[in-house]
Order: C-alpha cells, then sequence, then structure tokens
C-alpha cells in the first residue's frame, strides 16, 4: 500500500488563513496613497525655486533658543521623520521644545538637470538658513542632515561654520570606499558621465532598483509574507502602508548632481579625504570645529556604519559625540528604539547647547 503524507493540520490551518487572507486584503486594506499621514501641522516659511523650507507648530509653551533645520536626504520624501505621530522624529523634538524646521527638496524636472552640489549646498540649503537666521533673530542655528541631506548638510557647515552652531550628523554618507552597502557596490562601477548624458536627471526607477537589490528577499516577498499573515493586526497593517507609501514615493535627483555624487563620494572618495571642491570652494572637515553629534546604526543596509563613522574623527570639533543604535537606517529614525533611545539622547546633547 502506499504511505499517504499529510500535513500536520496547524500547517493547513496557517496555509488556509494566509489564503483567505490574500483574498480578502483588497477589500480590508486601502492602498498606500490613500493612508493618512496625520502629518504634524507646519507652515511653508520659505521657498527658492522648487526646494521648499517647513515650520512645524510649536508644542510646547516654552522652546530651546536656536532653531534646529532638518536637512532631508535626496531620495524618497521627508515624511518619515513625520511617519506617524507614535514614532515622529519631528513631533517628539517639537514635545522636548525645539523650534524645527524641515527642507524638502521639491520635485526636479527636465530642466534642473543641471543642478549641482553647489545650487545644494550655497544656493537651497544657505537660502535657508539665513532665513531662519533672520526670522528667529539667532545668528547660528543647529542644522541636522539625514542619509544624502547629512552629506549635503557636511559639506554647508565646512564652508559656512560660522552660521551652525551644532551639528548633526545622522546615518551621513561620508567614506565612500569604506562604504559596503549594495548601492555603494553599484556605484563604483557604473559610467556616470555616459548614464547622465544619455538619462539626464536620475528617475524614480532607478532609485527603486536600487532598493529591489539591497535585501532582495527581505524587501520583495518575506515582507508581502508578513503582511498578509498580520492583516488583521490594525496597528502592523498602517505602519506596513504608511512606509509603502514612502518607499514608493521618490523625486528624480539632478543629473549633474547625481554625476558630481557618484564620483566625488562614491567613486574617488573626495569628501573624507578633503579633496573635494563645491562651487569652487575646498571642502575641509578640518573646519568643522562646532559641537557634533554622529549617529549611525549597525544595521544600516543604505549607508553601512563605516561609512558614516569617519566623520566623527575627521572634524576638528572637542565637543564631539558618536552613537552607535542596534537599529537599521529607517529604524533609528521611525520607531520604537527612536523614540525611547535615539531621540532622548538627541534631544538631551541638544538642549544642552541651545
Amino acid at each position: 500500500m502506499k504511505s499517504e503524507s499529510r500535513l500536520d493540520p496547524k500547517i493547513m490551518e496557517e496555509i488556509l488563513k494566509f489564503s483567505k487572507n490574500v483574498v480578502e486584503a483588497p477589500r480590508l486594506v486601502a492602498a498606500p496613497d490613500e493612508i493618512n499621514l496625520e502629518v504634524t501641522p507646519h507652515d511653508v516659511a520659505h521657498q527658492i525655486d522648487k526646494a521648499r523650507l517647513l515650520h512645524y507648530k510649536p508644542l510646547t509653551e516654552k522652546q530651546h533658543k536656536t532653531p534646529l533645520i532638518i536637512s532631508y536626504a535626496l531620495i524618497n520624501r521627508y515624511h518619515i521623520l513625520d511617519i506617524h505621530p507614535e514614532k515622529s522624529w519631528v513631533r517628539n523634538l517639537l514635545q522636548q521644545g525645539f523650534d524645527v524646521y524641515m527642507l524638502d527638496w521639491g520635485t526636479p524636472t527636465n530642466m534642473d538637470k543641471y543642478l549641482d552640489f553647489d545650487d545644494y549646498v550655497n544656493g537651497y540649503l544657505d537660502s535657508c538658513v539665513e532665513f531662519v537666521k533672520d526670522e528667529t533673530s539667532s545668528e547660528k542655528v543647529s542644522l541636522q542632515g539625514y542619509c544624502t541631506g547629512a552629506t549635503i548638510a557636511t559639506a554647508y557647515t565646512s564652508l559656512h561654520p560660522e552660521s551652525v552652531k551644532n551639528f548633526i550628523a545622522t546615518a551621513p554618507v561620508i567614506d565612500g570606499w569604506r562604504d559596503t552597502t549594495v548601492i555603494s557596490n553599484l556605484a563604483k562601477h557604473i559610467d556616470v558621465e555616459k548614464m547622465v548624458s544619455i538619462i539626464g536627471n536620475m528617475p524614480p526607477e532607478f532609485m527603486y532598483y536600487c532598493f529591489s537589490v539591497l535585501k532582495p528577499f527581505e524587501q520583495g516577498i518575506e515582507k508581502y509574507v508578513n503582511f498578509f499573515k498580520n492583516i488583521d493586526n490594525q496597528r502592523f497593517v498602517d505602519s506596513f502602508l504608511r512606509v509603502e507609501r514612502w518607499l514608493g514615493d521618490t523625486p528624480p535627483i539632478p543629473g549633474e548632481l547625481f554625476k558630481q555624487w557618484i564620483k566625488d563620494i562614491y567613486q574617488e572618495n573626495l569628501l573624507i579625504q578633503n579633496k573635494m571642491y563645491v562651487g569652487g570652494n575646498h571642502i575641509d572637515l578640518k573646519k568643522i570645529d562646532m559641537p557634533i553629534f554622529t549617529q549611525v546604526a549597525v544595521g544600516d543596509h543604505l549607508v553601512s556604519p563605516e561609512c558614516s563613522m569617519p566623520l566623527h574623527y575627521a572634524v576638528a570639533s572637542q565637543d564631539k559625540t558618536l552613537r552607535i543604535y542596534p537599529t537599521g537606517h529607517v529604524g533609528m529614525i521611525a520607531s520604537s528604539i527612536s523614540q525611547k533611545k535615539v531621540l532622548p539622547e538627541l534631544g538631551q546633547w541638544l538642549a544642552e547647547r541651545s
């Protein structure tokens, strides 16, 4: 007689439940673009070309004297720093009494393909810093940069140290040769001159491709399996859809800026060697001498810790702090560990210097 193989009843039950969840998903779950992000109230305080400076409304009666400007990354949108009221980087800082501004770079079009590092550093960011200084009657601001926004902020702080009281670098892209991520390996081997000459601006599709090869199983199959398994968990689903909306919304990157970025940061590694020039001006990290707080994540698959940490040792600051957190690139800014560990430490450090 042939032996019959039967699935364990519990496994069979899980399979049936999973299949039912897949079928029911369109009825139970909204599309990511239908999610209300519940963003923290803010005004557009200043605008230059397509770049906007957002000013968040205070949540405390008393505020620290020195305003804080956040230079967001060039990839995706600033919403990740305000992804949910309970996980909002911005809201947490407001609740700690900081006066918070955020730089939204906007959406470049084909006519912007010649924008370069100089436009972003000495144009947009400098314009926003000067606006906030005038608006708040402050001689200096605190400046935080996240990811690629931290690289831009690093260049700015080197060129304009007189305007920056405190500098916070969160997962900065600094030492391209030490970056062990897939993104870095791709960047080191592409003919960026040819790419830009043919394509112009780097389209969102190229960014999506780069993300897809970072962790193909985890970012592809596995996350959707977990989604359907937890479709009855409203909190899980809400968090999942918010992040999906963020991941699915990234602007193009101006071609000239992208070309300079790949060549200067990843291929020739000029920034950490103090050989980089922006708008004809020399970027010398030793000119960064104000208090600096560098934040890196052990599990960062977009900017490896080895790429970020050299900034801590390259600057001339006597007052400098390096913190390494057991989380990932997004987890460091939009998670429970961010709220319970990262932000309280940053808030205390910044309050003492503001």
